[in-house]
């Protein structure tokens, strides 16, 4: 980028850390870290519409559904609806009894004492304590040192415990403190500040804290964070008391690795939100977290089993939708258009299939299916979606759809040749084609079952292979009992039948027994392919003959050119 008025260099900021031995680059992860949502603060706070009581507690809802047990429920002193709708959870008893809610508060007196009062009768809360440690914070926006800073932290930390123990009679309390800008702070400084909470606070066992540290707004690689999270990890005192806790920002577009690699290096706890909302660019996505950890063999300790209720849920509560390219939740991070994929995609699937059909376990079997990192059922996808057909659609793609939505195995040969009819279609409607038009497409084209006068030019032996599709029929058994029959019917349109190769597997539809057959006739240097579905091997095979008859008589008629309308971009 260039401009009179600016430089790269106006932006550079130190991006190292004195780490000798780091040892997270050759760590990986064997199990989840602990989750916290904070969907209900930052996903609301960040909304152009803050959540309605009714639209948090559907979030609130979803997360307990989904398997969270530590739920930040909001912001109680920054406006009326968050303060009333934590009273609503504990008036109402709607926290389940394994769930720990959170609260965030600035550390201000008069601020601390309400939060604290909004608790009361909570069985068990966290009070999440913060304040901003950064130079550019201490000396920018609030004017003050070093030592004035770190004790806001302190007597922050001494009036909560205070008014906690005046309000809180009954309730398993449980303490958060967070250095603000944490990614901009010294690192000796976050340190310091830390350490001085936790000689207020005391943790010991049963009496632990947790240490948040954020990347307010991301501004270095994730390496460089995952070195300060390791320095942390090596230099905090009471360590097997402290709960180290990451809260990734998305502004450089790297809020997932920054936390992947915060856990490689020692944090034990994520906080995030579900498809990265947030203020800015967002904060650090949940589900690609908790789905990245389930492609790895991993169980991610949260139920994403209906992805699209999660989806819709979320965009409901958030009026922000989903992109389909989002990792995992996207409408189109299944699908597939290109040729080459396509094929690569149905051949993947067949493989799975002939492994079943020999004794595998599917719930066990290795998920190998070139270009989907996770098996869409898994998520509560289907596989309907996985290939969809435009002009830069081949063989493949078109075999996927009418093998997965209709049953259809087409020989290979065949397959190409229809490819190049659906691309045609495609390029003339300037759009997609659905299933449902592959599928008509398909059956008007090939098999047609119009009666035709034979011409004489017909009226001798044709050589015809037929491709017959069904499990009923064993090549064998197809020729001694069901052809014999046929071939008289066949010797009247001057046809014999020249060989037989059965492929394929029953048709898709359960309700549907129907033989497919796929003649392919040689009519003088031409061969010409139709298709006969019937309740019976001979009648199946009679319709596919005759379809391809009709379809040679038609190619040699003249015919008017069929006119598309193709849509417009104007108005």
């Amino acid at each position: 980028m260039k401009s009179s008025s600016s430089t790269p260099g106006r932006y550079a900021r130190p991006a190292t850390v004195d780490l000798p031995g780091r040892m997270w680059p050759g760590r990986t992860m064997t199990a989840a870290p602990r989750w916290l949502s904070t969907d209900l603060r930052d996903g609301n706070q960040s909304l152009v519409n803050p959540m309605t009581p009714e639209r948090k507690l559907a979030m609130f809802q979803l997360l307990v559904d989904m398997g969270f047990t530590e739920i930040e429920v909001g912001f109680p002193v920054a406006s009326q609806d968050d303060h009333d709708f934590l009273r609503l959870l504990i008036e109402r008893d709607l926290i389940p009894d394994d769930v720990r809610i959170s609260v965030l508060v600035q550390a201000r007196d008069e601020l601390i004492r309400r939060t604290v009062e909004s608790l009361a009768g909570a069985r068990q809360a966290t009070i999440h304590l913060y304040n901003a440690t950064s130079p550019q914070f201490r000396g920018t926006v609030f004017g003050v040192t070093r030592a004035e800073c770190k004790d806001l932290a302190v007597q922050g930390t001494r009036l909560m415990m205070k008014y906690a123990d005046r309000s809180l009679t009954g309730c398993d309390l449980g303490y958060q403190y967070s250095p603000e800008m944490f990614a901009d702070t010294e690192l000796d400084f976050a340190l310091e500040v830390c350490e001085a909470v936790m000689d207020v606070w005391q943790p010991e066992a049963g009496r632990p804290i947790t240490l948040n540290f954020p990347t307010t707004v991301e501004r270095t690689t994730p390496n460089v964070f995952a070195d300060r999270i390791e320095w942390l990890d090596r230099n905090l005192s009471r360590r097997e008391h402290v709960c180290l806790s990451v809260h990734p920002h998305n502004d450089r577009g790297t809020g997932v690795a920054t936390a992947e690699l915060a856990v490689l290096a020692g944090a034990q706890r994520i906080e995030g939100c579900l498809f990265g909302n947030g203020e800015r660019a967002g904060n650090v996505c949940l589900v690609t977290l908790g789905l990245n950890l389930f492609t790895q063999g991993i169980d991610p300790g949260l139920d994403f089993s209906d992805l699209n209720r999660i989806r819709r849920t979320v965009e409901a509560c958030n009026e922000i939708p989903v992109h389909p390219r989002h990792p995992y939740g996207g409408d189109m991070v299944y699908t597939a258009f290109s040729g080459s994929h396509q094929d690569a995609i149905k051949k993947g699937f067949d493989d799975r299939a002939r492994q079943v059909a020999a004794g595998a376990d599917p719930g066990e079997l290795v998920w190998d299916v070139p270009y989907l990192p996770l098996d869409p059922q898994d998520v509560g996808r289907t596989y309907e979606s996985v290939v969809r057909i435009n002009s830069q659609s081949g063989k493949g793609g078109v075999g996927y759809v009418l093998s997965s939505r209709f049953g259809l195995e087409l020989p290979r040969e065949l397959r190409i040749e229809f490819a190049a009819t659906v691309q045609a279609q495609a390029d003339a409607r300037g759009r997609e084609i659905s299933p449902a038009e592959i599928g008509r497409l398909f059956l008007d084209e090939y098999a047609s079952s119009r009666p035709v006068a034979v011409p004489v030019a017909f009226r001798k032996p044709v050589p015809t292979t037929l491709h017959v599709q069904g499990d009923a029929f064993a090549v064998g058994a197809a020729r001694a009992d069901a052809l014999g029959d046929v071939e008289a019917h066949l010797a009247s349109w001057g046809m014999k039948v020249h060989e037989v190769h059965r492929i394929g597997v029953t048709a898709a539809d359960s309700q549907r027994d129907d033989v497919v057959v796929y003649a392919e006739c040689a009519i003088g240097r031409r061969r010409v392919w139709g298709a006969g579905l019937a309740g019976d091997l001979g009648q199946a095979t009679a319709a596919a003959v005759r379809a391809a008859i009709n379809r040679a008589l038609q190619a040699a008629a003249p015919r008017r050119p069929e006119v598309v309308a193709r849509p417009s971009l104007a108005g």
